[in-house]
């Protein structure tokens, strides 16, 4: 099938997806680069159109899907309406600042010819899959525990991240990766404590199981200047154990396999590998560990139905 692409948002991550569009072999069918303020040149991009209004985009019948990546705040309105107009989306991660919008998106999409993914790209990470794959092939056992890190500077390239209001704070748009990965692993969260321990805004998040199992996230997004970013996980069973580590060895390419993983869904009409469902359990956990964090307490999460635990 011939896609016509949009990406709407202009930043770095807008720029990721064009160069996954592009190593899938789709840079030449971007036909528009949707952003606040028009853009000269967009790398991978060579044949876009800049474009300030979303309509244009939505009103040409050759755009079928939209690589949304605009700040969080503004992801609700914006999916909804591509999916309303009956485009595919694939949405970049948190899916939302609140539970609400994330079900409204869950609605607009369960009304909708499109579909919606939500762009969890570290999913598409070869070690994160490593990982996951291990357990799933049950060579782990029951897992019964998961450890997730992830240390970053303070990101530079855009002033809304520092914003918790915009962005949710580091606990809903970074370590909200690590939420993810945990859940895929243990299954539904039941509990979720936060705290603040050490230097460069380190905070700590417990993550309590209905099946038992435990996740500790630790979650540094303060790092000195110049520290490279790193992320590890680790998995452990009553059978075994499973790690990564990024940045690690050899190339890898999660934007790319992610826009591959949307595109196959599309086509084969299949559900996409990230779920509305599941990114917003993922959402849950982030804002019960931001809410522990400022009341100081414990938080109890609300019945849902995410996937069950692996293992």
């Amino acid at each position: 099938m011939m896609h016509g692409i949009a990406v709407v948002g202009a930043g770095n991550m807008g720029r990721a997806h064009a160069r996954a569009w592009a190593a899938r072999g789709l840079g030449d069918r971007i036909r528009y680069v949707c952003s606040r303020r028009p853009v000269e040149a967009f790398p991978h991009a060579a044949a876009a159109r800049s474009v300030v209004d979303l309509d244009d985009v939505l009103g040409d019948p050759d755009v079928d899907l939209l690589s949304v990546c605009t700040p969080t705040p503004t992801h609700a309105e914006i999916a909804i309406r591509a999916l309303d107009a009956g485009r595919n989306v694939l949405l970049e991660k948190p899916i939302a600042l609140t539970v609400r919008d994330a079900e409204a998106i869950a609605a607009a999409e369960s009304a909708s010819p499109g579909r919606l993914m939500v762009a969890h790209v570290v999913r598409f990470a070869s070690g994160y899959r490593r990982v996951l794959g291990e357990a799933r092939a049950g060579r782990l056992g029951r897992v019964r525990e998961v450890r997730a890190e992830r240390r970053s500077e303070p990101p530079g390239w855009a002033d809304w991240f520092a914003d918790e209001a915009r962005s949710g704070g580091p606990l809903v748009d970074f370590a909200i990766h690590d939420f993810d990965q945990v859940n895929l692993l243990l299954g539904r969260p039941v509990a979720v404590s936060t705290e603040q321990r050490g230097e460069h805004g380190r905070l700590e998040t417990r993550i309590e199981y209905a099946d038992g199992g435990v996740g500790h996230v630790v979650t540094c997004a303060a790092m000195p200047e110049g520290t490279p970013f790193s992320s590890t996980l680790d998995a452990t069973g009553d059978g075994g154990t499973a790690s990564c580590r990024v940045p690690g060895a050899g190339p890898d390419d999660p934007f790319a396999r992610q826009a591959s993983s949307f595109l196959k869904a599309i086509d084969s009409g299949a559900q996409p590998e990230v779920t509305i469902a599941s990114a917003t359990v993922a959402l849950r956990v982030a804002l019960a560990a931001r809410e522990s964090l400022h009341s100081g307490r414990p938080v109890e999460l609300e019945q849902h139905e995410p996937a069950p635990a692996v293992g």
